[in-house]
């Protein structure tokens, strides 16, 4: 048996990292198992399957790399055969018609006699007493198929074999199986994810931070450390391994290795991941990047003085967003400090005093560059005997308005003896003096 599996969204705007994740999972286990993975567009809501939102849907399939075997199939072009379908049910006595608080008829399914049960790829057996499970409408007095019927009758053309899915459509699948019983139609094989949730444990939505794909896009993160850690949530390939490559996740991903308790998104780990992946990436790729986001925000900067920056934050780089925080201090003409840090770091006794010193001795020197610095800081620290955190952490606040960042000699050296000099001298007037 050939293995077919879908993803069957209902674009209607932006999409979810929840709904995302789904495509991941079955895309993966068809890879891996050497079938389909096909795309449904359930896109019967006209009002809110708009045309840009299911173009933002290709766009973000296509920047994932989650390529499909075959031509989408869009949902409301089968409404005919779901209304077919409907009929041959009415036909066979597994529904029937009423009209539902007085508008109209619709055709309503009705459930068997039996309990419903079926084994979970995650989450093991199933069951549902009949009892519990009321009749529902397959289709409305206006005519229109409603979800259960369009889902399972599109799952039936495609041939789908493994319906990987959110937990929160259990509810449904009961109804379905019932559907596929009716039909006589082969039931795929169900496995329902565990939702993504926040930390207090509650669905992750926008509340909570960026939720959708497009976000973190344009935020820089690279679509293989996306997909990499997406697949963590939810999942795990039995080891230690955290960073994979599309292959090692093809060849790893089961379906007996999801998890059915809920996964918690954590930025900061996926962040971290990025940074792995980024750092990876070659030096041409990186720069022109680079090179792109900080001349859109400078524009009348340097080539060369662009290029000398982007040498010096590469290593703390972690998503490409971070880069307007990392250099702008290089490009403008007037810094903004952080009063708490000033407090904190500046206004202490002996500041006034090396900030003195440092703009005394860099000034008696024609051109500066990194070995001329350094000797500089190391003399004051021999003379002084103070830390080198005493010392560089107060000139590097007065330089950059930050209390980290990169190397701070190449950071003085690509900054220049003129703008060190005033900086300090503007620190020092304002706080100190």
């Amino acid at each position: 048996m050939k293995i077919i599996t879908r993803f069957a969204p209902s674009p209607t705007g932006n999409v979810h990292i929840g709904n995302i994740r789904v495509a991941i999972y079955n895309w993966l286990f068809a890879k891996h198992n050497h079938g389909n993975f096909l795309l449904r567009i359930e896109d019967t809501d006209k009002d809110r399957s708009t045309d840009d939102a299911i173009n933002n849907l290709f766009t973000t399939l296509q920047w994932l790399n989650l390529n499909y075997d075959e031509e989408p199939l869009y949902q409301s072009k089968q409404e005919s055969k779901h209304v077919e379908v409907a009929e041959y049910l009415l036909s066979k006595g597994c529904a029937y018609k009423e009209n539902k608080d007085n508008k109209g008829e619709c055709i309503i399914f009705k459930m068997p006699n039996d309990d419903i049960s079926f084994n979970d790829g995650i989450k093991g057996r199933l069951k549902k007493p009949i009892g519990d499970i009321d009749d529902f409408v397959l289709v409305r007095s206006n005519g229109k198929p409603v979800f259960h019927l369009a889902n399972v009758v599109d799952d039936i053309e495609q041939k789908i074999t493994h319906i990987i899915r959110g937990d929160d459509h259990i509810e449904n699948t009961y109804k379905h199986i019932a559907l596929y019983r009716a039909l006589n139609a082969d039931i795929p094989s169900f496995s329902h994810l565990p939702m993504i949730v926040n930390s207090q444990g509650k669905p992750f939505s926008k509340r909570d931070g960026d939720a959708y794909v497009s976000d973190f896009k344009k935020r820089g993160y690279l679509p293989q450390a996306f997909v990499n850690y997406l697949v963590l949530l939810g999942w795990s390939p039995g080891n230690d391994q955290e960073i994979m490559s599309i292959d090692e996740m093809i060849n790893m991903f089961t379906i007996e290795r999801c998890q059915s308790s809920p996964a918690q998104f954590d930025e900061k780990k996926m962040k971290w991941m990025n940074g792995e992946y980024l750092s990876k990436i070659s030096n041409e790729s990186f720069n022109k990047e680079a090179f792109k986001i900080i001349t859109s925000l400078h524009s009348s900067a340097s080539e060369n003085l662009v290029k000398k920056v982007i040498a010096l934050i590469r290593d703390r780089v972690k998503v490409f967003e971070d880069i307007e925080k990392l250099v702008n201090y290089f490009f403008v003409d007037n810094i903004e400090y952080d009063e708490k840090l000033i407090a904190k770091k500046i206004k202490k006794e002996g500041i006034k005093e090396l900030f003195n010193y440092f703009t005394l001795e860099i000034s008696k020197i024609d051109s500066i560059d990194e070995v001329s610095l350094k000797k500089i800081i190391d003399d004051y620290i021999k003379e002084t005997g103070k830390s080198y955190g005493e010392v560089m952490i107060p000139l590097r606040i007065a330089v950059s308005g930050a209390s980290g960042g990169p190397d701070l000699i190449g950071v003085l050296s690509t900054l220049g003896k003129p703008t060190i000099i005033e900086r300090i001298n503007d620190v020092k007037q304002k706080y100190l003096d």
